[in-house]
């Protein structure tokens, strides 16, 4: 729970935002006797929250696990001899993972401005039918050609999904209490990994006329397309306009938000002021550590499978012990996130996450695998702790950091997509004629790791030397909790701004 704030704050730092989305400084009225239920409290904060963590996590936990299905069953699918159904020569498996990067990175932007603009809760539900259908649709392919047309509407559909989440969630819940809660969500990722590999199991035991590789698109792709129906319906706007909350809790989660998440809550979108994020220096810092992060994070999510492959199991048993690293991956995140949010701190737990995955693909690359199983897999677990944990906690840093809600949506939707551009390289740096080893590929999926965790420790010492200076040049001694949100909206250029560490 974030650190509750000085009621009189939120009287002085509220914005009124009218209609038309513009906004005016004004004091909040003194609420009369019985009516300061909606100021900020420890009891009814904590209670706010566990509304919205029971109405909103598991919904958006299932809705990206459909996503993460839906994106990453083709290592399953060529496990069960797609790519030789389907006739692919060559490179064509590498440059048909490639092609979904193309407009995952193009229609991000475009896409996310669209949700801040119409909302989060209506365009993730139609982004969640179109990838839906990209996989339903691709049950019927037969030709590599028609996969990569496919492989091109799923990485549009797809290409604003994470960004906007995480954007939504911010409409929610304090800077503080953000990262836990999006790593309970993005825990969805390693289950929905860890589950492919248990549907995969089941499904290519299915014995008919039919490949079992298209029972596995007709089924995760059928299962995303009707539940995006009852997504529509389910999700509420925001936090402070939730059909699920009475009024007194509308005004606590309004409150909350102006003093610890938003410059300006509920602000129109305007693209002039979304673009302001590209001014800041520190903007090209996160772009850069997201760059180093996509390369073991897609390296994972793409080629786990074939990684696992080279411990000697058959298909069906490469499948299962893709499960026990993936699950155990999803635990590593939840603690270093819960232990983020504890210590308020992102920067090193970041760096942690780097040096893990580092070490994974460094053991892996350099044993004799067949002689060392158990460290091979074991190295296989490193490689899940390290990946998944930097992801949810760099996207949280640079949206503690960002007051500005068109700024934030746009840094995000540019972050993230950059990050997954990297799947690019990894699909093109696990060449098949370095099967079954992998060894260029592993050693360059290091490479990024241990760049990442340098990118990070830099950036951070250099926002703690920043929140130094600014607190010696005016003599006090402030952190970033300790300075509203309603206050940060010109960002470092604001003499009273402090780094979020």
């Amino acid at each position: 729970m974030a650190d509750i704030k000085d009621p009189e704050l939120a009287k002085n730092d509220l914005k009124v935002v009218s209609s038309n989305g513009s906004s005016q400084d004004a004091a909040a009225p003194v609420p009369r006797e019985g009516e300061t239920e909606h100021l900020p409290n420890f009891e009814h904060e904590k209670a706010l929250c566990w509304k919205f963590d029971l109405r909103m996590l598991p919904m958006l936990a299932l809705m990206y696990l459909f996503n993460a299905l839906d994106k990453g069953n083709l290592g399953n699918a060529k496990t069960d001899g797609m790519d030789k159904d389907l006739g692919f020569t060559g490179n064509q498996y590498n440059t048909m993972l490639s092609i979904f990067y193309v407009p995952y990175v193009i229609f991000a932007p475009p896409i996310g401005m669209l949700g801040k603009k119409y909302g989060p809760h209506r365009v993730l539900p139609i982004m969640m039918f179109s990838f839906g259908s990209a996989t339903l649709l691709a049950a019927s392919v037969q030709n590599w050609s028609g996969m990569m047309a496919l492989r091109w509407f799923l990485g549009m559909a797809e290409s604003a999904f994470f960004p906007l989440v995480i954007y939504y969630l911010t409409t929610f819940y304090r800077r503080g209490e953000l990262a836990r809660r999006l790593a309970l969500f993005y825990a969805a990722s390693n289950i929905a990994n860890a589950f492919s590999g248990l549907l995969a199991f089941g499904v290519f035991q299915i014995e008919s006329s039919l490949q079992s590789w298209r029972y596995l698109f007709i089924i995760e792709g059928s299962l995303t397309v009707l539940f995006s129906f009852f997504a529509y319906w389910y999700l509420p706007k925001n936090g402070y306009e939730a059909g699920f909350l009475n009024e007194t809790e509308k005004k606590l989660a309004y409150t909350r938000l102006q003093i610890d998440s938003s410059s300006v809550v509920g602000e129109a979108f305007n693209l002039r002021k979304a673009l302001g994020v590209f001014k800041m220096p520190a903007t090209y810092g996160f772009l850069v550590i997201e760059v180093c992060l996509g390369v073991p994070l897609q390296s994972v999510s793409l080629f786990l499978p074939q990684i696992v492959q080279r411990l000697g199991y058959d298909k069906i048993k490469t499948n299962l012990y893709t499960v026990a690293p993936n699950i155990v991956g999803a635990c590593v995140l939840l603690i270093l996130a819960f232990a983020s949010d504890f210590t308020r701190l992102r920067f090193p737990f970041i760096t942690l996450g780097f040096l893990l995955t580092f070490t994974g693909f460094i053991i892996f690359a350099t044993i004799d695998v067949a002689h060392s199983t158990q460290v091979a897999y074991f190295a296989c677990f490193m490689m899940t702790w390290g990946t998944s944990a930097p992801s949810v906690l760099l996207s949280t840093w640079y949206n503690n950091n960002v007051a500005d809600e068109n700024k934030r949506v746009t840094l995000t939707s540019v972050g993230v997509p950059l990050a997954n551009l990297m799947g690019v390289v990894s699909s093109n740096i696990f060449r098949p004629q370095d099967a079954p080893k992998y060894i260029p590929a592993l050693a360059t999926t290091a490479a990024f790791g241990a760049t990442g965790a340098v990118a990070a420790l830099l950036l951070g010492i250099y926002m703690t030397i920043d929140n130094k200076r600014r607190n010696s040049k005016q003599g006090v001694n402030l952190t970033a909790r300790d300075v509203s949100t309603g206050k940060l909206r010109d960002g470092p250029k604001n003499p009273e701004f402090r780094w979020f560490l």
